[in-house]
């Protein structure tokens, strides 16, 4: 008699956690809940299995000149901007000395909150919108960001999107910015995004320094009360923010900047930049910038870090991985391998591997579903002859952004299918 009533029961709770399931991957739902599941998960991961206060410091010896890997290449694996050219050198007459205006406020876009990690696609969204673009977060999101928990978006990518995916419209980044090139595009009519560094509200595991990535579009500024009027997708429209803090967040993103306007006013933007319209000296006055900081500050990690994603840009890998050696000593935020990576580059063409994989293995700890630390994991692995675990890492780079490039070439090139 109990069997038939068993049975039943079971089948009841069967069907309601399918019913449940079901319900959670409706859209609208899954939207709400989805970030609250991945916290939860991020929280009992980091119980048990806790992190340092800090990515690892380099154990082997820092290189003296530029090591390169025993068995060459033919390509190289390094995450570089396939999708958006960078204008080349060019002869660009410097910025015109005339004084800015003491206040400009531009008209803000509509706001848009921004989804679960999707402040990237939210920011360039509202600076979109600012000329007249019809979409959404969401357009974009699918694109650079196909799986909804990908925890980062790379400036490259962003710019990428513009470059080929919005009709009559460019972007660009450059580095090593100041506050007075962003006053000077918003006095010429236009906002502009930076990358900045931000802290969260709550901590996600016992340790957390609740410190992470974010974007921001600036929209106007006011020297009378020394602030940038922001665009904020986090925390909302209209947030000012006064100048040394948008400089102080700002610094740990090399002070890069994202200019989008309609091909159109090209001339202007090469005006407006002068001398840094040029990539190449862009670079060169931003390793100058970062060099001094670290003669300025040299316990400012920050600066260092900025000094080798420098040097790196020219190839100069030993220099630039003795700089991101002094970066880690000092102690970087345990969320930043999620979002740059040149060390994990350095490392490889300096051929530091136990290096790199204990900064990746940190990384993965932090972050699992990094991609680049997934890809960069890979190749020290092959360097040290474990072909097999190295395919593994980059079908596991592939699985958390099936979009990624670099992880489709790293299989192309040994010879086996993603």
């Amino acid at each position: 008699m109990l069997r038939p009533f068993w049975h039943r029961f079971l089948l009841g709770v069967l069907s309601a956690l399918i019913v449940l399931v079901g319900i959670y991957w409706l859209p609208p739902v899954h939207r709400r809940l989805a970030w609250r599941v991945d916290a939860a998960e991020t929280t009992l991961r980091m119980l048990l299995h806790p992190v340092p206060a800090a990515p690892p410091a380099p154990q082997e010896a820092a290189p003296v000149g530029t090591a390169m890997p025993a068995t060459p290449l033919p390509a190289s694996p390094t995450p570089t901007p396939t999708l958006s050219p960078t204008p080349g050198p060019t002869a660009t007459p410097t910025p015109s000395p005339t004084p800015l205006p003491p206040q400009v406020l531009l008209k803000p876009p509509k706001w848009e909150s921004q989804d679960w990690n999707d402040c990237g696609p939210t920011t360039l969204a509202l600076y979109l919108r600012w000329w007249g673009w019809q979409g959404d977060q969401y357009d974009i999101s699918r694109v650079v960001k196909p799986k909804r928990g990908d925890r980062n978006v790379n400036v490259e990518e962003l710019v990428g999107f513009v470059n080929t995916r919005v009709r009559g419209m460019s972007a660009i980044y450059r580095v090593g910015g100041d506050l007075a090139v962003l006053k000077r595009v918003i006095a010429a009519g236009m906002p502009v995004m930076i990358e900045e560094s931000m802290h969260f509200r709550e901590k996600y595991w016992p340790n957390d320094d609740q410190w992470g990535a974010h974007y921001l579009l600036i929209t106007g500024y006011d020297d009378a009360t020394s602030e940038f009027v922001t665009q904020d997708s986090f925390r909302g429209p209209d947030r000012r923010v006064a100048y040394d803090e948008l400089r102080r967040n700002w610094e740990a993103f090399n002070f890069v900047y994202i200019l989008v306007f309609p091909n159109g006013r090209l001339e202007q933007i090469k005006r407006l930049l002068g001398e840094d319209w040029n990539t190449d000296t862009n670079r060169t006055r931003a390793l100058e910038k970062a060099r001094a900081a670290t003669q300025a500050d040299p316990d400012d990690a920050f600066a260092w870090f900025n000094l080798g994603t420098n040097l790196l840009y020219f190839e100069r890998y030993g220099e630039a991985a003795q700089a991101y050696d002094k970066a880690l000593k000092l102690g970087l935020p345990q969320r930043f391998l999620r979002y740059q990576f040149g060390p994990f580059i350095a490392y490889f063409h300096t051929a530091r591997f136990n290096d790199l994989l204990n900064l990746a293995d940190y990384a993965l700890k932090v972050t699992p579903n990094s991609e680049e630390a997934h890809l960069w994991r890979g190749w020290a692995l092959y360097r040290l002859g474990k072909k097999r675990e190295a395919i593994a890492e980059f079908r596991a780079a592939l699985e958390a952004n099936p979009r990624y490039e670099d992880a489709l070439y790293a299989l192309r090139f040994l010879g086996v299918m993603p």
